[in-house]
């Protein structure tokens, strides 16, 4: 019998993914890392230090240059959802002070 949580069984670690593709690509560091993702290096120091998600366009970056699905590189850093959902509170137009809703011009 497992005793393990399945949320203790695959923690998010973005290190796994950055790891992951430094070795996948041949490269030294994550350095080098930033330069094949096209991003600047404190980009890379900030997810590795969880101080900055994964955010989707650095994943679909991830997925063109290393030929890894979004899927693989998904698990690659733990995320085990089924579904990617984007929160609700995204496309709720902002509430002015008098309650009715704002819309960008």
């Amino acid at each position: 019998m497992e005793t393990s949580n399945s949320s203790e069984q695959y923690q998010y670690d973005p290190n796994h993914l950055l790891e992951s593709l430094i070795q996948k690509l041949n490269l030294k560091n994550d350095a080098a890392l930033s330069r094949a993702l096209e991003v600047a290096p404190p980009l890379i120091s900030k997810i590795r230090h969880r101080r900055l998600p994964v955010g989707a366009s650095l994943l679909i970056r991830m997925h063109e240059v290393s030929d890894l699905s979004i899927k693989d590189l998904r698990e690659l850093m733990g995320d085990r959802r089924a579904k990617f959902r984007i929160s609700d509170k995204q496309f709720k137009p902002k509430q002015s002070d008098n309650g009715q809703a704002q819309h960008a011009a």
